[in-house]
This record gives structure tokens, sequence and C-alpha cells, in this order.
């Protein structure tokens, strides 16, 4: 969606008890630092500012103009998933967490301790592929308790009867995995859908 015409007030600085709701990234573009806000305490808007001052407000999915090209951001609830400058020659650059965000200590993570990263990002995959592989079943089988689905395909039975403990922990560790893969603005089509129905 395009900005609109209101403008936030001045960029405040980020306080440690935001770190896990408020997204910011910044870029140096055309002698200017340009810094997208996304607080999910607040609404799921997207705000713009330009060298620390309000600049543009748009509802997700969010492009803002920018000269030379334009600025676009996206979201689910698990965070920020895009965030990057459009040049107009097709060119992409994403931009940077600010210090002190979770994107910020997660990409610090990485640079210090490179084995420990993949082996966290190794572990979100598989546990999303193994989300998906269970919620499958397990849709269908809601899916054809609908009456005029049922009378249509005919009911289905998943075979797979987790006990309770283990579905709530594959349920909270999904949402762990999801942010993960969110923090370091990794997306897959397929995985995407584990996550979507993680959340409902």
């Amino acid at each position: 969606m395009t900005c609109e015409a209101e403008q936030p007030g001045r960029l405040r600085p980020l306080r440690r008890t935001e770190v896990l709701s408020r997204s910011l990234h910044t870029i140096e573009h055309t002698g200017s630092a340009y810094t997208v806000e996304v607080d999910t305490t607040r609404d799921w808007q997207a705000r713009l500012y330009r060298d620390g001052e309000g600049h543009a407000v748009a509802d997700m999915p969010a492009t803002f103009p920018v000269p030379g090209g334009k600025i676009e951001v996206d979201s689910s609830l698990y965070g920020v998933t895009r965030v990057h400058l459009v040049l107009d020659s097709g060119e992409e650059r994403r931009l940077a967490p600010v210090a002190g965000t979770a994107e910020h200590l997660r990409a610090a993570l990485a640079r210090r301790y490179p084995r420990v990263s993949r082996a966290i990002g190794v572990a979100a995959i598989l546990v999303l592929v193994v989300n998906l592989v269970t919620a499958v079943p397990t849709a269908l089988e809601f899916l054809t308790r609908i009456p005029k689905v049922a009378a249509h395909f005919g009911t289905f039975t998943s075979p797979l009867a987790l006990p309770g403990w283990l579905n709530l922990a594959l349920l909270f560790a999904g949402v762990l995995a999801a942010v993960e893969r969110v923090l370091t603005l990794r997306k897959n089509r397929v995985l995407d859908i584990e996550t979507m129905w993680a959340s409902l």
C-alpha cells in the first residue's frame, strides 16, 4: 500500500523493553538516512523517517517513494519479512537493522558464532518441516468434517494422533522457528504455509 499523508513525529530512541516489539531498519540513500519503523504494540503500520524526522506512514504492505526508487516493507505475525530499497534500475538493497533491535542482535550472533548461527537456522527449518508434515493431515481431517466438503469428497481421519503435550511443544517450537526466520529475513513459500498454520 502506498504511503498516506500522515507523518510520524521525530524518531524515538530504541528502549531495551521494545526489543521484541519494535523493528527499526535503516539505509543511507542520496545523502540521507532513511529509517523504517514497525511497532507491533501500536499497530501494523510502517513509518518512514528521513534523517530522524517523520516522513510518511503506510499500512502493510507499504511502499514509500524515495528519490530514484522506493522502499518496500511487509510483515507477518512474527515480524518484518521484507524491508528493501528498490531502485528504478531494478537493483534491490536490504535495509540494515538498527543497533539494539532483535534483528541486529541476531545478526551479531551470526558474525560472532557462525556455526551456532547455522545450527539455529537448520533447527528452525527442521521444526517447520516437522510441523508442516503433522499439520497437513490434521487440516485435511478438519476440512472433511465440514458437511458440504464431506458430501463431495468423503471424510478423512488423520493417521497421526499426537499427545496434547507434543502438539503444544511443536506449536511453541514452530513459533520460535518462525521468529528466527523473520529475524534473518529468510522466506520460503512452503515454510510460510506452516508459519501461517502455526499462527491460527
